[in-house]
């Protein structure tokens, strides 16, 4: 294993999966890559887009400096990245495009009418990922 892959979206699950991930790479000498997906509104306007992008990368800045540090004092070193589209779709296209070996999410508990209707990013990447992938609770 040498690149793996965390799923961000600050939930505390996703706390939880970046302390697992830290771990993984620190026990693998691993590289983390970071990715943070910003979903653009369903029926978009332009500068309503644009500016919910913005938002998110200046939210996911300030949650990636405060991941650095941790991983930095575990020896591991992170690369962050905001994606912009569908959750599961980019982070799986990330997966294959840059060579992970291992992606790790959080499960986010959601209800069940909000899975049945938007569906679970965990459960579409764990389908259409080509590695191995761990979803933390």
């Amino acid at each position: 294993m040498k690149n793996i892959l965390l799923c961000w979206d600050g939930s505390e699950s996703a706390v939880r999966a970046f302390d697992f991930a830290v771990d993984l790479a620190t026990r693998f000498g691993a590289a983390l890559q970071v990715v943070a997906v910003a979903r653009p509104p369903d029926v978009p306007d332009d500068v309503e887009t644009e500016a919910m992008i913005e938002r998110s990368r200046d939210h996911f800045a300030s949650d990636f400096r405060s991941l650095g540090a941790k991983a930095g004092a575990a020896g591991v070193a992170m690369k962050p990245e905001v994606l912009v589209g569908h959750p599961a779709q980019r982070i799986v296209d990330y997966a294959e495009s840059h060579g992970i070996d291992h992606i790790v999410l959080g499960h986010r508990g959601k209800t069940l009418f909000d899975r049945w209707k938007l569906g679970s990013v965990s459960r579409q990447v764990i389908h259409y990922a080509h590695c191995t992938t761990t979803v933390v609770r």
